[in-house]
């Protein structure tokens, strides 16, 4: 075959088919953006609630939740990465060079179906904000009960799309400028409503010193006593908890789709900014945000959204927070959905794809028991799409190690590889059987899931075929690396070279961004630390509402006009 027939034959594949080429490589920058805006969402609230409701203790959550996400940033950095960045493909287009047509297939739907429920649920969390904003009745039911609700899902749900379906550039781009003020936001009301806990538990608006924070934590937030009145979850608990939350993502290999696209394995680590920062600050302080809340309503936390909580957190900047954050974590959420229909759909775009995956999102989004069963369905996906990260793990990584031949089953012309099939559904039995029986806290369960599947598969394939040799077969893979290789330097000498526009004008508005950032921090700073008394503390957090709102639109604005000018223009 020539190189031209070979061109050919590339140029009719769609680019998510292919390996991603060296020149739309990304920086770690691109990538701390991405996870820290993907994971300071909207269910941080919820999560932040769960851990008061299952009863955590305050030294439990602060050792616990550090330790279980600096595990999962191992996790991406040793486990994912390494795959997504030896091969350059999203897992969806990987599995089916392993597994074959039918296994992938399958696998895929389970994917775009997953991402799709995920995505409609962000969106329901953000619609939600935009309900309490216009006091459109909360939605209880499983199905929508107002017009008006249902019309504000569909134009939330137009955004998410309109960002997913131009790729991942456009994802990081979006989560670039969202990132820092969602960090920024999540800190500040911690900040405004501790002084509330302060006046409730201590009957004064500033702590005194660790001893007084955790004698709020502990009567006020995480008690160690759950929503029954029994003894709650402990250290062990809490780090499987903050180490399972994303095992849907770095175990199951699913964030293959965002690594591939990373320069060096070690950016891996750039996930550090969602678990730390995201998740760790975050979950915290979700708790005294929704602590404060509670006790200003006279409420359980509980019993309160998303919306109650930001708003006495954040004022209107509260609605942003929970609009945005939900955003952020639909699109990338979407993008993944497009690119599992998009490897079903071989012959449509990823852009089509995303596009249909998220007319059906906006659809489930109007239906709110979807975001009620969040954590559930977030848990047992986890152990849906394990057992795959394990059989791709092996196949990548085991089997060059122990003398077997990588990729056998494409080697062999197999429509589907039965070690695969057979070792996803034995891996199903045992991690849900382990569930059934209870033998261990649930949150560990993807760890013997995982091995349990990768001693399997390895044994099954051996019997199969793997232990063979396919030098043929191996020296046409070659070829055709080395032919995607050339046809997209090809490429990349055709395309025109973006320009990227940094000029004083440019600095001047990511300085005012920083600068709008920094003044709602110390605004924030003055109601914990300047209220003497309860009257100060009322008269300083309405001002903090005030500014805080304006000093989010110059955010907005202008971090949002100093990247469009970097990336974009060409003056």
């Amino acid at each position: 075959m020539t190189n031209t027939t070979d061109h050919q034959q590339l140029d009719q594949l769609h680019e998510e088919q292919l390996p991603v080429p060296k020149q739309k490589l990304h920086d770690w920058t691109h990538f701390a953006g991405l996870y820290a805006a993907e994971h300071v969402a909207a269910t941080e609230f919820v999560i932040g609630a769960t851990f008061v409701a299952l009863g955590a203790r305050t030294t439990d959550i602060i050792l616990g939740l550090l330790i279980g996400n600096i595990l999962a940033i191992l996790s991406w950095t040793f486990i994912t990465t390494p795959i997504a960045v030896d091969t350059r493909l999203s897992l969806y287009t990987y599995l089916n060079k392993i597994a074959g047509n039918s296994m992938s297939r399958l696998y895929n739907w389970a994917n775009v179906i997953i991402f799709t429920v995920i995505s409609a649920a962000m969106v329901t969390v953000s619609a939600s904000a935009v309900r309490f904003a216009f006091n459109i009745p909360a939605q209880l039911n499983w199905y929508p009960s107002n017009l008006w609700f249902v019309l504000i899902v569909l134009m939330v749900g137009v955004v998410v799309v309109s960002v997913a379906i131009y790729g991942f550039s456009a994802v990081s781009d979006f989560s670039s400028v969202c990132a820092p003020w969602l960090f920024t936001m999540f800190t500040c009301g911690a900040l405004v409503l501790l002084p509330a806990l302060s006046l409730d538990v201590l009957g004064k608006t500033l702590p005194s010193g660790w001893s007084d924070l955790m004698n709020i934590g502990n009567q006020s937030i995480w008690t160690g006593i759950n929503s029954k009145g029994e003894p709650g979850i402990g250290l062990v608990e809490v780090i499987g908890f903050g180490w399972a939350a994303n095992t849907i993502t770095h175990f199951g290999l699913i964030d293959m789709a965002l690594l591939r696209f990373a320069k060096k394995k070690s950016y891996g680590l750039a996930t550090s900014t969602g678990m730390l920062f995201g998740h760790y600050v975050a979950w915290i302080s979700a708790g005294i945000m929704g602590a404060g809340a509670a006790v200003i309503l006279g409420k359980a936390i509980v019993e309160l959204d998303p919306g109650d909580v930001a708003f006495y957190a954040l004022g209107w900047s509260g609605f942003v927070i929970v609009i945005v954050a939900g955003w952020t974590t639909a699109i990338t959420n979407l993008y993944r959905a497009g690119l599992a229909a998009q490897a079903v759909f071989t012959k449509h775009s990823r852009r089509k794809t995303t596009m249909i995956v998220g007319i059906a999102m906006a659809i489930i989004g109007c239906f709110p028991f979807v975001f009620s069963q969040m954590l559930p369905l977030l848990t047992y996906a986890g152990l849906l799409v394990v057992p795959v990260g394990g059989i791709v793990f092996a196949e990548h990584q085991i089997f060059p190690r122990i003398g077997y031949t990588r990729y056998w089953s494409k080697f062999q012309n197999y429509a589907h590889s039965m070690p695969a099939i057979a070792s996803w559904g034995l891996g199903l039995v045992f991690g849900f059987g382990l569930n059934i029986l209870d033998v261990m806290s649930f949150y560990y369960l993807f760890i013997p899931t995982w091995f349990f599947t990768i001693i399997v598969y390895t044994l099954l394939a051996g019997k199969y075929g793997a232990k063979e040799q396919y030098p043929a077969a191996e020296a046409e893979e070659k070829e055709l690396n080395a032919a995607i290789e050339q046809f997209q330097e090809k490429k990349a000498l055709e395309a025109p070279t973006p320009a990227h526009h940094t000029s004083v004008f440019t600095n001047v508005l990511r300085g005012i961004a920083f600068i709008a950032l920094a003044v709602s921090l110390l605004l924030a700073g003055n109601v914990l630390f300047g209220s003497a008394n309860e009257t100060a503390y009322l008269s300083n957090r309405e001002t903090f509402y005030t500014f805080c709102f304006v000093c989010t639109i110059i955010y907005f604005i202008t971090a949002y006009w100093a990247m469009r000018r970097t990336k974009y223009s060409n003056t």
